[in-house]
């Protein structure tokens, strides 16, 4: 691998070859739904080339995307955390290339090395932070209730 994606990069090497042990090479075609709001957690994605949406079921059932993500971005945390529920669904906007990893072996991981289970865990939650924050904007964008 000669670029690391973003989410990689943000590892330290030594935690970022373990964790690329663990990596397989995936695709989805255009418009490909990869994961489903309140469906099983069971991975995660580091895309290596394309964009996905992330969408929520607003109240008239209608789904509005929340946000693009692309090349390097981390696609999926719901796997982190019981009852391992997504939280928004997915779709590729284009046809995608990313590494997928299992989550339960990762959790295993993680429990194996306390050490890398901080660091991973730390990075999960800054770009959970961030992605958050830009879901709420987008969000209040969207609500009928905010100003124009």
């Amino acid at each position: 691998m000669t670029t690391a994606p973003r989410f990689l990069r943000a590892l330290p090497a030594d935690i970022r070859d373990r964790l690329m042990t663990l990596a397989q090479e995936v695709s989805f075609s255009q418009d490909a739904r990869i994961f489903e709001e309140g469906g099983p957690a069971t991975g995660f994605w580091v895309i290596r080339s394309g964009a996905v949406t992330l969408d929520l079921r607003l109240a008239d059932r209608r789904a509005a995307t929340v946000a693009t993500l692309g090349p390097g971005d981390l696609l999926g945390w719901s796997w982190l955390f019981p009852p391992y529920e997504w939280d928004f669904g997915a779709e590729a906007l284009s046809p995608v290339r990313a590494y997928a990893f299992d989550g339960a072996q990762v959790r295993a991981l993680c429990e194996e090395d306390p050490a890398l289970g901080v660091v991973l865990m730390r990075t999960v939650a800054e770009i959970l932070a961030h992605r958050l924050q830009t879901a709420r904007t987008r969000l209040l964008e969207l609500s009928p209730y905010s100003s124009p």
